[in-house]
């Protein structure tokens, strides 16, 4: 990315993303590098990615799930999910474009790392007023402040569902089966999502 601008527009974080070595999120304007994903990071997210891509192929769903794809939010800011779930027909109008969704996902998931205050702030409440339906923090180092996965921090999966508007949680930990909105069928368990990092 050419560094000489100091304040950035979408269209050119657009023109610029196929140029760019490192991953960057356009926030507000300013460009904000992300450090590379651990191998536990890498490997939940593929898990998560097939475990989607199971239940949108035997449910027949016009839907896709993606990695590396962003999701636009406001202005001047555009997010990369870990895993973002897309309409087909969305992903299809982006076939020779940058694949960042302008649209909102169906469903958006990130796994915390040492910035965990975007995850359980800054991108939850620009997730919320986008109006994805769901969103799922996957926290499996347990790295979030105790208001965010109760006390003592143990790993936690939260998810967010868009009710009224308005993100309504519900969180899983340990043995725990994963209920979620966007696939009802879905059987999966915290555990089985946690040891997808081993």
């Amino acid at each position: 990315m050419a560094s000489t601008l100091t304040h950035w527009t979408f269209k050119e974080y657009l023109q610029d993303l196929h140029s760019a070595d490192t991953r960057y999120e356009l926030v507000q304007g300013e460009l904000v590098e992300m450090p590379p994903p651990t191998l536990q990071h890498l490997r939940i997210a593929k898990f998560l990615e097939r475990v989607f891509d199971q239940e949108i192929e035997q449910h027949n769903l016009a839907w896709e799930s993606l990695r590396e794809a962003g999701q636009r939010t406001e202005t001047g800011t555009a997010r990369l999910p870990d895993v973002l779930v897309v309409r087909k027909q969305d992903a299809d109008a982006l076939l020779h474009e940058p694949t960042v969704f302008e649209c909102p996902g169906i469903l958006a998931v990130e796994i915390v790392s040492t910035n965990w205050r975007d995850d359980y702030l800054h991108k939850l409440a620009e997730y919320e007023a986008l109006g994805i339906p769901e969103y799922w923090i996957v926290d499996y180092l347990a790295l979030g402040a105790s208001r965010y996965i109760g006390s003592p921090k143990c790993p936690t999966l939260s998810i967010y569902q868009l009710i009224d508007r308005e993100y309504q949680l519900q969180q899983f930990q340990a043995e725990d089966t994963i209920t979620s909105p966007s696939f009802p069928h879905l059987r999966l368990t915290t555990t089985q999502v946690f040891q997808a990092a081993i």
